[in-house]
């Protein structure tokens, strides 16, 4: 059986890989195939990311072990075949390949052509540059636009320090209010 994935950033708009692959291949080799795809070099820690129709993350499929609970499955790329984990069209996958910022590109298994066999992983289609692979945080761009903060965002823009005293809070500049422990300070 032979799967084949559409891989997209939402970094680069024209950017898009195809590959196709064995059932039977191991995530690693998917791994593996991608990278070279794109010209990334292997020496970052990488997972994929079986996800559902939003892209929520479910099952993760690492590099390397990772130290983690026994209550949750443990998937190393190595050691996990492609079809242990994908058996539908249009699964979602997410492979993460910068860590830090969380970067990543979108996969879909587009086809699942049953009754053949490929030996070796095949990029069928190789359109545009891939994003950076990694970057600093520094030059990393927020999705997401960030809240203005600003006297509104904390409350009443009308506040006055002199409040505090109508509101009980005279003596603290020495007077008796101060003295509430007696003599006995710590």
């Amino acid at each position: 059986m032979i799967f084949r994935f559409l891989i997209l950033s939402d970094e680069v708009d024209d950017f898009k890989r195809e590959i196709k692959i064995d059932a039977e291949a191991s995530f690693l080799d998917l791994h593996d195939t991608l990278l070279d795809s794109v010209g990334y070099t292997k020496d970052q820690m990488t997972s994929f990311f079986v996800c559902d129709d939003d892209w929520s993350k479910k099952t993760e499929i690492t590099l390397m072990e990772m130290d983690t609970s026994s209550e949750v499955d443990s998937y190393i790329m190595e050691d996990t075949r492609l079809e242990e984990l994908l058996e539908d069209e249009h699964q979602k996958l997410l492979f993460v390949f910068d860590y830090m910022t969380e970067r990543a590109f979108f996969m879909e298994l587009r086809e699942i052509v049953p009754g053949q066999d490929l030996k070796e992983p095949l990029v069928s289609k190789s359109i545009g540059e891939a994003p950076a692979q990694v970057m600093a945080f520094d030059e990393f761009e927020v999705k997401q636009p960030v809240p203005t903060v600003g006297e509104e965002f904390y409350g009443d823009s009308e506040f006055d320090i002199d409040e505090l005293d109508e509101a009980g809070f005279e003596g603290l500049d020495g007077g008796a209010a101060d003295d509430i422990f007696g003599e006995d300070r710590f």
